[in-house]
């Protein structure tokens, strides 16, 4: 097997390590990564030695020491997190984290203790042991003490650290073969039950709403479960909706359920104890729905995890089968194609984002059930304009589509009907009530009126008026934060927040930091979660951060400010992208105008009591102003 399949750089008892050179060591973590900065190489050869002599002071100092394990760049399965150095000494698991610094940082101490605490939560051989986190500064003498449940210790005080956690926890050793089991990291069984404890209280505020309105589209996928490990067979289910319809609620209750339990077949000697994943490549839902799971332990990755390092994982090593049987994949109708698939994972990845996720499915035993999430008019990056039909094609394509069937309300029946792949339509497989909106259902439609060239119209604007829904619109950036406040003033609990487009280049000048470096370091967790006086400042109810259509797609909040930016202008009569900023040379674009509209359907799409817009006061935006106050939105 090699490095990258091992899913470790390196992993040795003691006495290996410490003979080994290291620079040997370091060429082995190079071939591990692929790709090393010279940063990168410069931290391994700088921290190597230090490690190898203190591992030698443990081995002369006690005889056990030989059956002690280091393992390097561990990378936890599914993520692209990895520890720096894991050291199994006695009943212990010691996780280092390495620091070219003196002094630490909060960020550190959190970065490690956050290693620890995913391997309590999520490895089989450390659910009832002694996990340890500790910071190296690797410029630092001594032992600093314990800071927040942290050992803080410089490498020359390394040996007696470790030595005394050997002397004071009792138990027998870790096997490293079992340590660096695959099927190792998983989510415990307790941590399982918590989260589906979780679910069903419906204490999660943001995504439980409205759940009786999804019960037939639920049960219609559960029947299918049913019958798929009845039968020993495999399915693939679509699930259509109009934005806020509930399709995420429909994946989240799908992968709790209980009974999946009894379904799951065993491999080895056990059952999987989490038989289905909800996967989603939306990283900012992934982040906020893993920060609403918190609450059940761990980090809410028990049954929500991102797409790309689940392919990553299963696509590095052909023999390995996901422990699941039911595989939720939100948000399908962006898959990637194979262009950008083989692009976002540096050329290591071949086929379309559908074709992988069969071929994936095919490894698992006896069944399997994959459930595609499918919004419409959503496509908003490169790569995902190939639309739904890959789904279909990426099963014509598979040498064993004839084990499928494929099941999607009747309005796909054009785009996955097959003539090797069996194929049923259900009308509960499409959700076409705007949950997220209350009783307001018109507001997709008005949306996508206003996006048109049509001739505007305020018909539905005072319609959705009349249902309760609120559209207004100002030119005065504070008059929009002002109302918002007032109108929530009562209600601490309520969420609204900045919104802009990424592609936006005017709004800046204007305090709205809508830039790439901004949006990046924003904590999406944080943002849709917290109060407004939470520490940290980090609440989108306070109105400085702002979000893009990246960090807002399938989110919600109960009302949105839209700072509208130049990228998209109304111009003698049509919609215009030519003051957008520019995709990068090479990038897989097959109409930006396209994905520009799109992106502020997304933006204009997330309140579910109200959208505010504020026109920035440029002359250039003069037209767009009045083709959205003649749309029905009224003035502040």
């Amino acid at each position: 097997m090699s490095e990258r399949e091992a899913g470790h750089g390196w992993g040795s008892d003691f006495p290996e390590f410490r003979s080994t050179p290291a620079r040997s060591i370091r060429e082995r973590l190079e071939r591990f990564l692929g790709v090393a900065s010279p940063e990168q190489i410069r931290a391994w050869d700088d921290s190597i030695p230090p490690l190898q002599r203190e591992v030698d002071k443990a081995l002369l100092r006690d005889t056990l020491a030989a059956t002690y394990s280091t393992i390097l760049e561990y990378e936890l399965p599914m993520e692209s997190r990895r520890p720096d150095v894991i050291l199994l000494v006695g009943a212990a698991v010691v996780v280092l984290e390495l620091k070219g610094k003196s002094e630490p940082t909060i960020a550190d101490l959190d970065q490690v203790s956050a290693y620890a605490r995913d391997l309590r939560c999520y490895h089989r051989e450390c659910e009832s042991r002694s996990v340890i986190p500790v910071l190296v500064p690797t410029r630092a003498r001594g032992y600093a003490g314990s800071i927040e449940g942290v050992h803080v210790a410089g490498p020359d005080a390394l040996d007696d650290l470790v030595s005394r956690f050997v002397r004071d926890i009792a138990g027998d050793p870790v096997p490293r073969d079992r340590f660096l089991a695959e099927s190792a990291y998983r989510p415990l069984p307790t941590l399982v039950e918590a989260a589906r404890e979780l679910m069903s209280s419906g204490t999660l505020r943001s995504i439980h709403r409205a759940k009786a309105a999804t019960d037939p589209c639920v049960n219609e996928i559960s029947s299918i479960i049913h019958t798929a490990a009845l039968t020993k067979s495999r399915h693939l289910v679509l699930v259509t909706g109009v934005p806020g319809a509930g399709k995420t609620l429909v994946g989240l209750r799908t992968v709790h359920a209980h009974f999946l339990d009894d379904l799951a077949v065993a491999r080895g000697r056990e059952k999987p104890s989490a038989p289905a994943v909800f996967l989603s490549g939306n990283g900012p839902l992934v982040e906020v729905l893993q920060y609403e799971l918190k609450q059940a332990g761990g980090d809410g990755k028990t049954f929500v995890r991102g797409v790309k390092d689940y392919v990553k994982k299963y696509s590095r090593n052909r023999e390995s089968r996901p422990p699941e049987h039911v595989l939720v994949f939100d948000e399908a109708q962006r898959a990637f194609d194979a262009a950008k698939m083989a692009d976002s994972h540096d050329g290591a990845v071949t086929g379309s984002e559908p074709e992988q996720f069969i071929e994936f499915a095919e490894r698992i035993p006896d069944w399997c059930v994959v459930v595609a999430l499918i919004g419409s008019g959503q496509e908003i990056n490169t790569g995902e304009e190939g639309g739904v039909g890959q789904w279909r094609l990426a099963l014509e394509k598979s040498s064993r589509g004839a084990e499928w069937t494929i099941h999607s309300p009747p309005a796909l029946a054009d785009e996955m009907r097959s003539h090797s792949v069996t194929s049923e339509f259900k009308y509960a497989l499409n959700l076409d009530r705007e949950l997220r909106f209350h009783a307001a259902t018109d507001l997709h439609k008005l949306v996508a009126d206003v996006l048109s060239d049509a001739e505007p119209s305020d018909e539905l604007g005072r319609r959705l008026e009349a249902d309760g829904y609120r559209l207004r619109i100002t030119r005065e950036l504070e008059t929009a934060k002002r109302y918002l406040r007032e109108r929530y003033s009562d209600d601490p609990q309520a969420r609204y927040g900045l919104l802009a487009s990424a592609r936006d280049k005017s709004l800046s000048n204007f305090g709205i930091p809508n830039e790439f470096q901004a949006t990046k370091a924003l904590k999406h967790g944080p943002w849709y979660g917290d109060a407004e006086d939470a520490p940290g400042g980090r609440s989108c109810r306070r109105l400085e951060s702002c979000v893009t259509e990246f960090g807002a797609q399938g989110l919600e909040l109960d009302a949105s400010l839209l700072a509208w930016g130049t990228d998209l202008l109304f111009e003698r009569g049509r919609w215009s992208d030519r003051r957008a900023r520019g995709y990068k040379r090479g990038a897989l674009v097959h109409d930006p105008l396209r994905l520009r509209i799109n992106a502020y359907r997304v933006l204009m799409t997330r309140g579910r009591d109200a959208l505010v817009l504020w026109i920035p006061p440029l002359s250039e935006l003069d037209q767009t102003w009045q083709r959205l106050s003649a749309s029905g939105f009224r003035g502040l």
